[in-house]
């Protein structure tokens, strides 16, 4: 019995680790606004989000899964030159924003708890983040950013050291209302663009990548070739389920960690009339009078702990973009000397964030950047990675099934209206 929770643990890790990476500061800025500002009446969206979310990360897992290439490397592959240049060039300008303003977040945190200098902490952040992604084996990566996610129930200790009104909390994820306003709306489109995040698609499709070449690496080491061959064709099967089991449970966690920012704003703030919160740090700051020191220490652990995981995610994801598309060698797995171009693009994001956070750049405007960048990016990442999943030149007999098609085009349609209302307001 004992070892069934240890090998159902084991199957867990790109899913869950994307999925925790989802809920960074910026995005627990965002959560933290919609319960400040609507209390609780804005729940029913991280319950909307989720199938969709579900969805799309699915088959970002199974394109890399089955075809052993990352998203930027099939795109290059079925699509025009530019096409490829223009989404990728996208993310890696939002992203190096948001490892900015993620940054940014930490340090203020650690600079509220302890005091001091918050851009001495932005630069030891940095180069902690930096060193262990690049000087850190695959294997050792993976079980650290699984540990990380632990950091994200801080948020389920702060809702229970609050007040909360469970009934108010059920209505506003059952009962679906929203003020017909400018605000409100932007607001459901932060979430829907914090929730839904090109970053993602191509960090989980990578991680496959790593994950399928890790176990190829072991069955070499142990001799065993001819066996590895056969038994790869037979467990594709199987692993596209433990990627389904993965991805659930990814996702599943990262929205609620999201319905527990919520919740615990709505039943502090709200009722304190604080409605208007524009980072994760001023969110934890005015949590101090209201719910008691231990909910702010709480609340800013958070913020670190996440920061930790979402800023070598979101320079990951850049890299792996970046290499695929000049077919660079790439992977956590090779040290530096031997995929240099790699690495040093997860330098650059990293490095860039970094700097932005001495530049003067207000880093509210630049989330708000980086989130039209992201949304406008997904769209055609998404409607080209369903073109992907139901090419059977591409997944084979691994096509996607038609409960996840009708997942994947609903999310895609959903971003399409979100970043159509963006442009409008």
């Amino acid at each position: 019995m004992s070892a069934n929770p240890k090998r159902w643990l084991r199957k867990l890790g790109p899913g869950v680790i994307t999925g925790a990476a989802d809920d960074d500061p910026s995005g627990i800025a965002t959560y933290s606004q919609a319960g400040a500002q609507f209390g609780f009446a804005l729940g029913w969206t991280v319950v909307l989000t989720l199938p969709l979310m579900i969805g799309i990360q699915m088959i970002s897992a199974r394109i890399g899964r089955v075809t052993g290439h990352g998203l930027a490397s099939n795109i290059r592959r079925h699509y025009p030159a530019p096409v490829l240049y223009a989404v990728v060039a996208l993310l890696f300008v939002a992203n190096t924003i948001n490892v900015a303003a993620d940054i940014a977040a930490m340090a203020e945190s650690v600079h509220l708890v302890a005091g001091g200098p918050a851009q001495l902490y932005a630069v030891a952040f940095g180069a902690v983040c930096l060193s262990l992604e690049v000087f850190m084996s695959y294997r050792k990566y993976v079980r650290y950013l699984k540990w990380l996610t632990l950091a994200l129930f801080a948020y389920v200790g702060v809702v229970l050291s609050v007040d909360v009104r469970w009934g108010q909390v059920l209505a506003g994820i059952v009962l679906p209302r929203m003020e017909l306003s400018a605000s409100a709306l932007t607001l459901v489109v932060a979430i829907f663009g914090t929730t839904i995040s090109p970053y993602l698609f191509f960090w989980q499709a990578a991680q496959e990548v790593e994950e399928a070449a890790a176990a190829a690496a072991r069955a070499r080491r142990a001799n065993a070739a001819s066996r590895a061959r056969r038994a790869n064709a037979a467990s594709t099967g199987r692993q596209l389920r433990r990627i389904e089991l993965d991805t659930i449970a990814g996702m599943t966690f990262s929205n609620l960690i999201a319905l527990a920012i919520i919740v615990s704003a709505a039943a502090t703030l709200h009722p304190a009339g604080i409605t208007h919160i524009e980072t994760s740090a001023q969110a934890a700051e005015a949590l101090r009078p209201i719910a008691g020191p231990f909910a702010f220490a709480l609340f800013c652990l958070g913020i670190v702990g996440t920061g930790m995981l979402a800023v070598p995610v979101l320079a990951g994801s850049a890299a792996y973009a970046v290499a695929e598309t000049f077919r660079w060698k790439h992977g956590l797995d090779l040290k530096p000397h031997q995929a240099r171009g790699f690495y040093a693009i997860v330098a650059l994001a990293t490095a860039g964030g970094v700097i932005l956070n001495f530049v003067g750049i207000d880093p509210i405007r630049a989330l708000v950047w980086a989130a039209v960048i992201n949304g406008v990016a997904a769209v055609p990442i998404m409607a080209v990675m369903m073109f992907l999943a139901t090419d059977r030149r591409v997944l084979g007999k691994f096509t996607v099934r038609r409960w996840l098609k009708l997942a994947g085009w609903l999310a895609t349609a959903t971003m399409a209206a979100a970043v159509a209302a963006m442009l409008v307001l």
